[in-house]
């Protein structure tokens, strides 16, 4: 794992003698591609085509963090990490619960790639749909971004996936199985055959703690979860400059709703006045499918990618009627949907020897439909439950939204130690009102030394509200009953806009270290932020009138020899004011407060921290240790947000072997033990604007993992 804050486009000149950073390398390589692409064989020609989709994608002014399989196999849980977990790894990350991130300050906002196309992101979280196995190497892009990158704007998930042509013909099989009644079987296979080349992976999870825990104690009560996944990428050569590709995954993630026992019922159901809540048995299930078809190559100096894609997730909350009824007085039956269809087009042509011109559109249809089959009491004028027996209000609705985008931008070489990307991108997002803006962008990079770079950048951005996490509930519907909340106008969410601000250096020194520093900030208008409002565990968008941003980040990075080691702190403060859309979400005395006072945003951490070593033994054995330390994400105080909650330090360790026999050829093992020192934290403790519910971090697990390559 390394941070770059040198900018791709140093060693992308797009010239005859193209440069490129190396695909799966953890630190950036310059590698001269071939001259004569006609002339190689199939493999080479599809190394040559990954340099050339390189080519499309620059990052001068960003910074970026590089995790490739090797790093993600010297994790303690190896490639059976969640993708979110492996992107804990990098500098600015912050864990939430149900698996949410948080980068640089923002809430969510990260942009999904797969080989440089756009996937949209699922209600559930994509980080919860892709599997590490398909991974060959992560880039996470943040910082003040090119033109080419918008919408989706805290952080770039730039994953570039394993290859039948890269890893020849062959497969593995293994499981991982261990504490929480864990077993997570799993099977990959890969070959190519002259132009064809396939690599598709599946695997199974189940175990009793799918979702964080809502209590203190060490397993929480009904929390089983099943969860398949799967992903495919085909692509054939149609000749030496043109590759065609089809990329398809799926996810299929069921979950029981842990219980908090002890609680006491407000509401009576007939003549019902008691009930256990360690039984209840609400749950959530998640759907989530994509493919992407998508055709690169290169038209004389011209580098292109042209993809056209469909996402479809679906997420449903089937709640514990009568359980939920008497503690909550509202049960409700939630369906969430959203259908994208995608266009996306990237060019990149060379100008001379010091020019180099980026161009693209982007194009999103999407269409969502939200259903609500709500239980209720009537109540009185005083909100008081007025009868015992419940009544039945259903709330569906749809929408439809269109996303349309261009840039252009010009990566301009100032003799060999200067660089500057001058950009401009226009997006137009209509949903019930049509939104747009024009954004300008400037990075510029400068090689002081052959061991320094110094970087700086400006980004003008542009967020729409993420379409998927939008509901078009009738609030009026419930006026009346025990779910009756006021309506204070404004509630559908408005994209927001931003000016950021960022610089930073990198260090090398010899061969070994390379360290980082980086500093930025970011104003903010119309600053989205997202809630749990409700039972089901998706999150609701709404908008704070302002927003401020700003942090500074340094990281560490030594490798020589056996041993790797990596260290990274952050520190961010990220505050908001006035919100201005979907307020009826809200307790009516934070609204007022919030309106007149500045506050620390939910997800707001002033300290994160993590790192990690791995070293081999011999050949065949290798040790590593990891950890997360963060300084607590806020909860209610004197104040809305004006307190955090207590410091946490989790220890990860792990012991790999691979042992040989005879017949059965290498056999891989790894042993892990998460959360070492069993040192119960709280990430969530139910109280805060827009949270909904409390969640403790995991305990102490022990985890065994047998892979198998054949």
């Amino acid at each position: 794992m390394t941070r770059t804050l040198l900018a791709l486009s140093l060693a992308l000149a797009l010239s005859p003698a193209v440069a490129a950073v190396a695909p799966g390398d953890g630190d950036a390589a310059v590698v001269p591609a071939p001259a004569q692409v006609r002339q190689l064989g199939t493999v080479d020609v599809s190394a040559a085509l990954d340099l050339s989709r390189n080519a499309l994608s620059p990052d001068t002014g960003s910074s970026q963090y590089v995790i490739d399989q090797q790093a993600i196999a010297q994790l303690p849980l190896g490639a059976s990490t969640p993708v979110n977990q492996v992107l804990l790894q990098a500098p600015g990350v912050v864990q939430d619960s149900y698996g949410g991130l948080h980068v640089r300050g923002d809430h969510g906002n990260l942009q999904y790639r797969i080989n440089g196309v756009i996937v949209p992101e699922s209600i559930s979280g994509f980080g919860q749909t892709l599997d590490a196995r398909t991974i060959r190497s992560i880039k996470l892009l943040d910082g003040a971004l090119p033109a080419q990158y918008g919408l989706r704007t805290a952080a770039v998930v730039d994953i570039t996936t394993k290859s039948g042509h890269q890893l020849g013909n062959g497969g593995s099989v293994g499981v991982t199985g261990g504490s929480f009644g864990t077993l997570n079987p799993n099977v990959s296979l890969w070959g190519s055959s002259d132009r064809w080349s396939a690599f598709v992976t599946a695997n199974y999870l189940e175990n009793d703690a799918g979702i964080e825990n809502p209590t203190a104690s060490r397993k929480p009560i009904h929390d089983h979860t099943n969860q398949a996944k799967g992903f495919g990428d085909v692509s054939y050569l149609l000749d030496a400059d043109t590759r065609l590709s089809f990329l398809f995954g799926a996810a299929n993630n069921r979950f029981e709703i842990p219980n908090v026992p002890g609680q006491q019922p407000q509401f009576g159901y007939l003549d019902r006045t008691a009930f256990d809540s360690a039984t209840m048995d609400a749950r959530q299930r998640e759907n989530t499918r994509f493919g992407i078809l998508a055709l690169q190559g290169k038209l004389g100096r011209t580098d292109y990618q042209v993809s056209l894609g469909q996402r479809y997730t679906a997420v449903d909350y089937a709640p514990d009627r009568v359980g939920e009824l008497m503690f909550n007085g509202v049960a409700t039956h939630v369906t969430r949907s959203n259908r994208a269809s995608t266009l996306q087009t990237d060019f990149a042509t060379p100008l001379g020897d010091d020019h180099t011109l980026r161009y693209g559109l982007y194009g999103s249809f999407e269409h969502a439909a939200s259903g609500n089959d709500a239980w209720v009491f009537p109540a009185d004028a005083q909100g008081n439950q007025a009868s015992t027996t419940p009544l039945n209000i259903v709330d569906d609705g749809g929408l439809t939204a269109r996303t349309w985008s261009a840039y252009v931008q010009d990566e301009w070489s100032l003799g060999e130690a200067w660089t500057l990307n001058l950009g401009l991108r226009g997006d137009r997002y209509q949903l019930t009102r049509t939104e747009s803006q024009l954004s300008p962008r400037l990075g510029v990079v400068w090689q002081a030394t052959d061991s320094t770079v110094v970087h700086a950048g400006y980004a003008r951005y542009f967020t729409p509200p993420a379409s998927e996490m939008i509901t078009s509930e009738n609030i009026a519907r419930f006026d009346g009953t025990t779910n009756a909340v006021p309506d204070l106008g404004n509630n559908t969410p408005l994209a927001e806009r931003s000016d950021y601000f960022d610089v930073g250096v990198q260090q090398s020194l010899g061969s070994a270290w390379t360290l980082g520093l980086d500093s930025y900030y970011r104003k903010v208008d119309r600053l989205q932020d997202e809630g749990q409002f409700g039972s089901a565990l998706v999150y609701s968008t709404f908008n704070l009138a302002k927003g401020r941003v700003k942090g500074v980040e340094f990281t560490a990075d030594y490798s020589a020899g056996p041993l790797s080691a990596y260290f990274n702190v952050a520190l961010s403060k990220a505050v908001g004011k006035g919100i201005i859309t979907s307020q009826y979400n809200f307790d009516p005395d934070d609204l007022a407060y919030v309106a007149e006072h500045w506050i620390a945003l939910d997800h707001d951490q002033k300290l994160a921290s993590s790192g990690g070593f791995s070293v081999a033994l011999g050949e065949r054995t290798r040790i590593g240790a990891d950890y997360l330390f963060g300084s607590g994400l806020r909860r209610d105080g004197e104040v809305p947000n004006g307190d955090h909650l207590p410091a946490y330090f989790q220890l990860n360790l792990s012991v790999a072997h691979d042992f040989a026999f005879d017949r059965l050829g290498d056999l891989h093992t790894q042993l892990a033990l998460i959360n070492a020192l069993d040192r119960g934290y709280e990430l969530r403790d139910g109280s805060g604007i827009g949270v909904g519910a409390p969640q403790f971090g995991p305990r102490r697990g022990v985890y065994l993992s047998v892979q198998k390559d054949f």
